[in-house]
């Protein structure tokens, strides 16, 4: 057995001791006291950044308005290499009322969403939210921008096809009474898990709430596969995606017709949320919403879509072209959407498209162009987009030696390939010239471009290409790396090289 014996200490080193603790502990209360005052000083230049920056004047100042929605076949998606969705055109309706532009967090995690709206990473949450009394704490809903209700999701029987409708009928479920000990999958954080539990002990009788990490159209695929028996989602939704899965049911209502809204944040945001319940109240009863309602709701165009090979949520491909734009851009050490995005703004992946000025193809190169590297760009896809990815190496080596900045670089070979490079030499010029960086492009070179259309800058003694109108190569850039960011929510960046050394030739 071992004993424990207390051993006193001397009477020297317990002063000493006594000391070092006492030190110890004020240094404790200094570190506390320090970090309590960071952390308050933190908050508050926190708090003050949310007040600074998003309401609606700093919004209009920043020119962009930043909304967070879900991606699904029915609020927001790419197809054909172009956004689209009810949830999106409506954005893009409203920025363009306000006159700013518009950018999107793509998000289906809905408390992930409720956090980028709360600290300052969004403007606007656009989900069509549920309205409830719990969400109401969180956040400030506008008026509704559509009406809903919550369905039941189920799988007719196997042999649905050849069944009388009395007979699949007897097989569903009708009453809500039914969903007694059933075990329904809904999306975790979704207004669907309140909605179980409330009609649980509206029944008297158990349901089985599972809340998994997936968002409704993933829930009724795995419906539709047999993997699980049932979900709940709102109607909208339920109704487009039954028409590409005829094997399940939608026909179930759970809940009363219900709001759905967006949101803003609770503080800071008075002005933006009057604005947009100005315009929705107006909107809403518009033709444009009416017709815009129908084009996702009403008709099969949204079924079409989700069946094509180019909607991109279900395949990843934006176009026919896809496989032979990877093997390119991996000549040229490009995301592959990036490249994609470029080609959709100059033929809109038609391969046999012809400009004003007589450019060509998917890439639309200049015969002349072509002819320099012994190309002929009409002889087929492939040799107009090797003919464009030459051109492309060829602005790498005039302006990887100046611009060292990668990001940076990008945006001026974007403009050269619209404009050609000696327009945007000109341009960096006159920024040096004038006391702004000659390698930044906005509120730099830009500018400058925009003003080689004034005879007092296209006649200046560094200018070596004389007069051009800019607007169209500066919106070009612009364009083309928006397009590029919504790419980026889709489609996966993995990219597959073409066999054989084509690519690279």
């Amino acid at each position: 057995m071992i004993k424990k014996i207390a051993v006193p200490l001397p009477p020297l080193f317990r002063e000493c001791l006594i000391n070092t603790t006492i030190l110890f502990k004020k240094v404790i209360i200094y570190i506390t006291i320090l970090v309590s005052f960071l952390t308050s000083c933190s908050d508050y230049h926190s708090s003050e950044r949310n007040t600074v920056l998003f309401d609606l004047d700093s919004i209009r100042n920043r020119g962009s308005l930043i909304a967070v929605t879900d991606f699904n076949s029915t609020n927001y998606f790419m197809y054909k290499g172009e956004p689209m969705g009810f949830n999106y055109e409506l954005l893009k309706a409203f920025s363009d009322h306000i006159g700013i532009d518009l950018e999107i967090i793509a998000e289906n995690d809905i408390d992930q969403a409720f956090d980028l709206l709360n600290r300052g990473d969004a403007d606007l949450l656009a989900i069509g939210l549920t309205v409830n009394a719990s969400r109401k704490k969180i956040i400030q809903f506008t008026e509704p921008v559509a009406e809903t209700r919550q369905v039941l999701v189920q799988r007719k029987p196997k042999n649905w096809s050849t069944l009388t409708k009395s007979a699949i009928e007897k097989s569903l479920i009708r009453k809500q009474l039914d969903l007694g000990n059933k075990s329904v999958y809904v999306q975790k954080g979704s207004s669907h898990v309140e909605r179980l539990h409330s009609l649980s002990s509206e029944i008297g009788d158990s349901i089985t709430v599972i809340e998994v990490p997936y968002e409704s159209e993933q829930l009724i695929k795995l419906v539709a596969s047999g993997e699980i028996d049932y979900t709940v989602c709102d109607e909208n939704e339920a109704l487009v995606n039954s028409t590409y899965y005829p094997g399940i049911d939608v026909s179930t209502p759970v809940s009363f017709t219900q709001n759905l809204a967006w949101g803003v944040r609770k503080t800071n945001s008075d002005k933006l949320l009057q604005e947009l319940n100005n315009w929705i109240s107006t909107f809403r009863h518009s033709q444009t919403y009416a017709l815009l309602y129908a084009k996702y709701f009403r008709n099969s165009r949204s079924s079409i879509i989700v069946r094509s090979d180019y909607y991109s949520l279900k395949t990843g491909k934006v176009s026919q072209w896809d496989e032979m734009i990877k093997g390119y851009s991996d000549s040229i050490r490009w995301d592959w959407r990036l490249l994609a995005s470029l080609i959709y703004q100059e033929s809109r992946f038609l391969p046999d498209v012809t400009s004003w000025a007589g450019a060509y193809g998917l890439m639309q190169v200049m015969p002349s162009t072509g002819s320099n590297f012994g190309i002929d760009i009409t002889a087929s896809p492939r040799n107009n987009m090797k003919a464009g990815i030459r051109y492309i190496n060829w602005l790498h080596s005039i302006f990887d030696p100046r611009i060292e900045d990668e990001t940076e670089r990008m945006k001026f070979i974007l403009a050269s390939y619209n404009a050609g490079p000696g327009h945007v030499l000109d341009a960096m010029k006159l920024a040096g010239k004038n006391g702004l960086n000659p390698t930044k492009w906005e509120d730099n070179v830009a500018i400058w471009m925009l003003r080689k259309s004034d005879p007092r800058y296209y006649n200046d003694e560094v200018v070596k290409s004389g007069y051009f109108k800019g607007t169209e190569s500066v919106a070009f850039v612009t364009e083309v790396l928006e397009r590029f960011e919504r790419y980026k929510n889709f489609i996966p960046a993995k990219s597959v090289s073409l066999t054989g050394t084509d690519a690279k030739n």
